[in-house]
């Protein structure tokens, strides 16, 4: 991108129209997918960078470029494109991509480029999406914060000293930024929906097996889901509509229909919840949740009340036991998993000289490749694994998780959906919680819940809170397969925002890096 200029006049515009009005104008051939492109490169060099956003671990302007072209040419033609053709998305880095390096942030992946390419990438190739490039995480999405990335930290656009979540801060950080007007992340503990809710953009977990895991890099197989990150509620709805469906490649495929979430979406935003009924999760609140995010999730529920939901109060006991369950269960998954970077395949190797044990060659690279929260996890999930152990860690974590999906059918048995804030504080400010993980992980405490049940869960922005005018975000859950509930809740919410004079999701003022690069 040597060259590229900050963009501006007209380039400006395009970096802040939503996904679906930029299809529509580069379908009517209004502009071109090759404009909207450099548009969004041009951003990309302009506010990220290591002293930046540092939203992008790696940036494909040639392939984009060349992408965007190919669709220019099929619009010119008059052939049939996809709704979302044209338009420009970023991919985290720990789903395979054979045209760019996929490392999970990990120094054990460095430069690693896979031989095949994810079902997801795959099908926004076939629906003629362009991929920009791959956002930053933390290593092998193990985190809350984007701070355990080996190659740096991201930042939050609204305040650069602040974190933009985790694991999937760079994804979400592109979209706030303007870098990128869709974005893929995983969501194992909430890695999707607490970045979105404190960057100020929509994030979306699909119910587990709608959305194909195949190529993505396993942190935990049976909590690991990929899902959209945007803008707006119908752009995160047509981006989950291009990436779901069944794949025979993944064993935990649901082999059915995906639910209606572009038609739930416009529902929704004709603004009327009347027969909704909502249900606000008691045990997602009071002490330790920050008061300005109280105050606008607050706020949140009276505006659905407002449109005709009738909002009750619920209690789910057993989510006080989600984050010891999940931290056991996680880790123990993660054990297994991560035992394939062994260096004898693929990825770093170190000390081989030829006078080393294979088992010293292993050990040797996974201390220099692997880092601090990995080797944590790996540790925590290897000891709730042992013979000592299992029962009393690892078999009692399966137990609370069936009380957790317990809870779910019985709130969903007189409630249509579930609400609650996403995440108990806004942005924290970097470094104020790495030497205390306990801290870290309590972030994710009121999206865990729903990794452990694998029903859908979304997070839409509820405005600014007063005491810091930092994003706020109020996460709506769902049933398994009846994800179109919660994007018809937040798409009227969301048309409901944007007649006040918040306005909803913007992209946050980025001036003193724009002028400075």
């Amino acid at each position: 991108m040597s060259g590229a200029s900050t963009a501006t006049g007209g380039q400006s515009e395009l970096i802040s129209l939503d996904a679906g009005e930029l299809a529509r104008r580069i379908h009517a051939r209004e502009v071109s997918s090759v404009e909207v492109t450099r548009a969004h490169l041009e951003r990309i060099e302009a506010v990220d960078g290591p002293d930046g956003v540092h939203a992008f671990l790696h940036v494909d302007a040639e392939g984009a470029l060349a992408a965007a072209e190919a669709v220019d040419r099929a619009v010119a033609e008059g052939g049939p494109v996809s709704p979302l053709a044209g338009v420009p998305v970023a991919v985290k880095d720990n789903m395979t991509t054979t045209d760019m390096p996929t490392t999970c942030a990990s120094a054990i992946l460095d430069g690693w480029r896979p031989p095949y390419d994810a079902t997801v990438v795959a099908r926004l190739r076939a629906a003629g999406l362009i991929p920009l490039g791959k956002t930053n995480l933390d290593e092998f999405a193990m985190g809350s914060s984007t701070e355990n990335s080996a190659f740096g930290t991201t930042r939050n656009p609204w305040d650069l000293s602040r974190i933009p979540g985790g694991s999937g801060g760079g994804s979400s950080a592109a979209v706030a930024a303007g870098e990128a007007p869709l974005a893929l992340g995983s969501d194992t503990g909430g890695s999707i929906r607490q970045p979105g809710a404190v960057t100020g953009t929509v994030g979306v977990k699909p119910t587990y097996g709608t959305v194909s895991r195949y190529g993505l890099v396993a942190f935990s197989s049976s909590l690991d889901q990929i899902g959209p990150c945007a803008r707006s509620v119908l752009d995160a709805a047509l981006l989950h509509e291009v990436i779901g469906g069944h794949d025979p490649r993944d064993q935990t495929s649901v082999d059915g229909p995906l639910p209606p979430v572009v038609e739930a979406a416009l529902a929704g935003a004709r603004g009327d919840l009347a027969g909704v009924r909502v249900g606000i999760v008691s045990e997602f609140s009071g002490e330790g949740y920050q008061p300005g995010v109280l105050a606008a999730f607050t706020d949140a529920v009276r505006v659905l009340g407002e449109l005709g939901a009738d909002v009750v109060e619920v209690s789910c006991p057993s989510f006080s036991y989600a984050l010891p369950a999940y931290y056991l269960i996680a880790p123990s998954e993660a054990s297994s998993n991560l035992a394939r970077f062994d260096a004898m395949r693929y990825g770093l190797r170190v000390g081989d000289d030829g006078s080393q044990s294979t088992d010293e060659v292993m050990s040797q690279t996974r201390e220099k490749g692997f880092g601090a929260e990995v080797k944590r996890r790996i540790m925590i999930g290897t000891h709730a694994l042992s013979a000592g152990s299992y029962d009393a860690l690892y078999g009692k974590a399966l137990k609370a998780r069936t009380l957790i999906v317990r809870d779910f059918t019985a709130a969903f048995e007189t409630c249509d959906v579930l609400v609650s804030p996403t995440t108990p504080t806004t942005a924290f400010p970097i470094g104020e919680r790495t030497d205390d993980p306990l801290a870290m992980y309590l972030a994710d405490l009121c999206t865990i819940p729903s990794n452990l049940a694998g029903n859908a869960a979304l997070s839409v922005p509820c405005g600014l809170a007063a005491d810091d005018q930092l994003p706020v975000g109020m996460q709506i859950m769902a049933p398994a397969l009846a994800d179109d509930r919660a994007y018809r809740v937040a798409a009227a919410y969301e048309t409901a925002r944007a007649s006040a004079s918040d306005a909803g999701p913007r992209i946050p003022e980025l001036r003193a890096l724009e002028t400075s690069r």
